[in-house]
């Protein structure tokens, strides 16, 4: 890495005639329009490449980004492809991480643009989690008690369970369902990976997803007293029907392996 920084570095007149010919190759490979192709290369010779490189990262996109491809007609999703390949410097060499990467350019390098589905962004945010959940470290080091009561108990969250908090009804997007305004609430989700490890979503409303934000919070506190300060929040008439519901809620998620049980008593 630190050689790869040093050779950025160098000035252009510096540079060894070898080097100044790779990043004169890389150039051309990326955006064959603007840069011109390396002197003594034959040109079908270069389309080979061109396509190779091109190919490879347009069909990694659209295996990780499948409703956005279905989404947008082929003009306009292999110049979004295109755009992608020639202008942003990925930081990582690991094509798991080109979908990352691709999220870093629609929100940094992009810009508006009047030809994009106004919800382009949150799409693509929703669909690389799915493939984020499905490679992430299980970071699930601490014993949790699988059997102990969820109110009286701290309840434990798996570190695979993510909220998510949208503009527009991603879940639901779809040939037959494409949104041009935000909705006037926001859109919470809670994208999960069970024991088996398949990814699931779940929408929530806005007392589950308080609920899971207090849980997230306060991992120290009972679901008992979470559930009674949300009863608080809303000034509801039955405290006890918003805690019933919320242990519902609870059990649930312990179902789906979003809630593990409860923190052992020696911790």
């Amino acid at each position: 890495m630190q050689q790869a920084v040093r050779m950025h570095s160098m000035s252009a007149v510096s540079r060894p005639d070898f080097i100044r010919q790779q990043y004169a190759f890389a150039a051309h490979i990326r955006d064959p329009q603007k840069n011109a192709p390396p002197a003594g290369i034959e040109d079908r010779r270069l389309a080979i490449y061109r396509e190779l490189f091109f190919n490879n990262v347009e069909g990694f996109l659209s295996s990780s980004f499948p409703v956005l491809r279905q989404l947008l007609d082929e003009q306009s999703w292999l110049a979004l492809a295109r755009d992608f390949f020639a202008r942003h410097h990925c930081h990582s060499p690991l094509f798991l991480e080109i979908p990352r990467e691709f999220l870093t350019y629609l929100d940094e390098e992009r810009g508006e643009r009047a030809s994009d589905p106004p919800f382009m962004r949150e799409l693509a945010h929703y669909e690389w989690v799915e493939l984020a959940l499905s490679i992430a470290e299980n970071e699930d080091l601490t014993a949790a008690d699988a059997d102990g009561d969820l109110l009286v108990g701290q309840p434990v969250l798996s570190t695979l369970a993510w909220p998510l908090v949208y503009h527009y009804p991603v879940h639901r997007i779809g040939p037959d369902f494409q949104p041009q305004q935000p909705q006037e609430q926001s859109v919470y989700l809670l994208v999960y990976r069970d024991c088996a490890d398949e990814v699931g979503f779940i929408e929530l409303n806005p007392v589950s997803a308080r609920l899971f934000a207090l849980l997230q919070e306060h991992p120290d506190r009972s679901g008992l007293s979470l559930l009674q300060q949300i009863a608080g929040e809303l000034q509801h008439p039955q405290p006890d029907v918003v805690v019933q519901g919320g242990r519902n809620i609870l059990e649930e998620w312990q179902r789906l392996g979003v809630v593990r049980g409860t923190a052992l008593a020696s911790q």
